[in-house]
């Protein structure tokens, strides 16, 4: 088992003498978000509420023993989905968010309003076949929080980490705070390792927004999944 200071960088190609490398941009901060032209613009559509909550499980938890092989494709209200044949990955985004360029990162979206309310997703070469062979749950989740998930300078706070599988599948998933001076984004990620790659999904919104946003972000999460390509 890799040491946290081992993680994941020198599986991804992202190290510089044994260190991350610096500038990799894995965070989508509002002032890094370029907004890039979009083919198609939707109207902004009213937020709904989509899971029950729990007490002692985060909310977008209770999804990730339901997916199926075909959750990502189906025509769920509020979402658009997304399919990367080449990278073999797949997911939902909220309607009314804009596909926006952002460097180093795969494929990003974000609200076109609130740019603290996007999700990006960031595809690796890995010489791992399983994101258990990195650690636990909790050990992986630590490192990229403080790695890679967020900026130097802010403080940040690891909520709930969890494994689950889809169609064998090992993905960890889990939630965590990041507060900068003038604000605190409320995210979550998913991390899986599958076609030689090292896949990570993060969304995320102000913590002043997270009550109204949870669940739309969780429903982006559980709808995340790799295939064979």
């Amino acid at each position: 088992m890799l040491s946290l200071q081992q993680l994941p960088c020198t599986q991804l190609g992202l190290c510089t003498n044994g260190q991350f490398k610096k500038g990799v941009p894995f965070v989508v901060r509002a002032e890094h978000v370029s907004t890039a032209p979009s083919t198609t613009l939707q109207d902004k559509v009213g937020r709904r509420q989509m899971l029950a909550t729990g007490v002692t499980i985060a909310p977008w938890l209770l999804l990730s023993h339901q997916k199926s092989t075909a959750f990502a494709a189906e025509n769920v209200k509020g979402f658009l989905p997304v399919t990367d044949k080449t990278d073999g990955y797949s997911f939902l985004y909220p309607f009314g968010w804009q596909e926006v360029a952002v460097e180093g990162q795969d494929k990003v979206f974000k609200d076109v309003i609130e740019p603290l309310e996007n999700v990006s997703v960031n595809v690796f070469p890995t010489n791992k076949e399983d994101i258990r062979d990195l650690g636990s749950p909790q050990e992986v989740a630590e490192a990229l929080i403080k790695k890679v998930l967020s900026a130097p300078t802010q403080k940040t706070k690891l909520l709930t980490a969890a494994e689950h599988e889809v169609d064998g599948k090992a993905y960890y998933t889990f939630e965590f705070v990041a507060q900068a001076p003038n604000f605190t984004r409320h995210a979550l990620s998913t991390i899986a390792i599958g076609n030689g790659k090292f896949y990570t999904l993060t969304t995320g919104a102000n913590e002043r927004r997270w009550g109204k946003m949870k669940d739309k972000l969780s429903m982006v999460i559980d709808s995340f999944k790799i295939f064979k390509v």
